[in-house]
């Protein structure tokens, strides 16, 4: 591959945004950024227009997209449809998730994530496990009758990707500590999510090793004045993080503000929830045999639940400053570098510095994404 420069840019620094700087693109990865004056002579110039130059969004909770849903088919086809439909709105890095189901799928989509890692395939960086270890009082839109708790078995092929990322949703108050150990001690990490878990048994996953809550507030028992719940314990615990839906449907702004005050900055990440509509021309998709459709943008299966989202990346930044008051930098930051911190990938992605790999999203002035780079490459 060669070397070329993109110029013309506000690029997102570790600090701030900074103009009148390149950033020079060697082998898929960034060489340098520096002053567009330095930049060495004979090096192909890309001029971005003035638009602003972010770190590519890495999104945790992805169960569609492309019109593919992973739990329907579990191969490697699904995996590239479903960056395919992400990547035009901004995303250069998924965790592909597999809602609860039984065994033999979980071990089908491990087994396509592993292949899809192995042959390139642009964007995957792991898989996303959500459930089915959870707790059928908050269940949503998950099928209880594939709810279990995992033995020992079960807990190796949960955690047996070993080319990615493993990410766990599981009930705190369902999965006993050593279970929850054991699934660390492979290597996963783990958060809780759609639990009706105690403020109490939150406390003891957390020191366990649960290391983050699945879409904060959605799918979990409430902050109470008497009964913190798994929401007090989320806001409280200083080390975890929490991925939040900013839709303005999923949760209230002013409960998202509560959050961002509460949680040590860098620990709210954003994430989508996605469902096969986006970035398909079809609002609807079948889950566990029942047609769900997209109405007005809201994703509910037919008993009134939320059933994952419509949203995107893009527009999750464009929300997170909007409907919460974020500076873009801080909104680019939540898409992309916390979430890469919490994947523990931040060696390799999250930033525009050099060694990292050259992923990048560039946005006009009204946010809307006008290209991607994944490894240097442009779309």
């Amino acid at each position: 591959m060669t070397s070329y420069a993109l110029t013309n840019a506000r690029v997102l620094g570790n600090d701030d945004f900074h103009s009148g700087h390149a950033v020079l693109v060697q082998e898929g990865r960034v060489a340098a950024v520096l002053p567009e004056a330095s930049l060495p002579a004979g090096v192909p110039r890309h001029d971005l227009g003035g638009g602003w130059l972010l770190p590519g969004f890495i999104d945790v909770q992805v169960n569609g997209g492309g019109g593919a849903l992973l739990n329907n088919t579990p191969d490697v086809a699904a995996l590239r449809a479903m960056m395919r439909g992400h990547r035009r709105f901004g995303t250069t890095g998924m965790m592909p998730t597999l809602i609860s189901d039984d065994a033999a799928v979980m071990a089908e989509a491990i087994a396509a994530v592993r292949q899809a890692i192995a042959e390139g395939v642009p964007g995957i960086l792991g898989i996303h496990l959500e459930g089915p270890y959870i707790a059928p009082a908050r269940k949503g839109t998950h099928d209880a009758g594939k709810f279990r708790v995992p033995g020992p078995d079960e807990v190796a092929m949960a955690t047996s990707l070993d080319n990615g990322v493993t990410l766990i949703t599981l009930a705190p108050e369902r999965v006993p500590v050593e279970t929850i150990k054991a699934m660390v001690g492979n290597g996963a990490i783990v958060c809780a999510g759609h639990t009706a878990g105690s403020y109490e048994e939150t406390r003891a996953g957390l020191d366990a090793g649960i290391s983050g809550f699945t879409h904060l507030y959605n799918a979990m028992t409430p902050l109470q004045g008497r009964e913190p719940g798994v929401v007090g314990a989320a806001l409280e615990d200083p080390h975890s993080w929490c991925g939040v839906i900013v839709d303005g449907v999923h949760v209230h702004p002013a409960s998202l503000r509560v959050a961002l005050a509460a949680k040590p900055r860098g620990k709210v990440l954003l994430v989508t929830d996605a469902m096969p509509m986006v970035g398909a021309d079809d609002p609807s998709f079948e889950l566990y045999g029942e047609v769900i459709t997209a109405v007005d943008g809201v994703v509910r299966n037919a008993a009134g639940s939320l059933a994952g989202s419509a949203l995107d990346m893009a527009t999750a930044v464009r929300n997170t400053v909007s409907l919460l008051g974020l500076p873009l930098a801080e909104a680019a930051r939540m898409a992309s570098t916390y979430p890469a911190r919490f994947l523990r990938v931040d060696d390799r992605y999250g930033h525009i510095a050099p060694g990292y790999q050259a992923d990048f999203v560039l946005l006009d002035e009204a946010l809307q994404v006008q290209a991607t780079w994944i490894a240097g490459q442009r779309e």
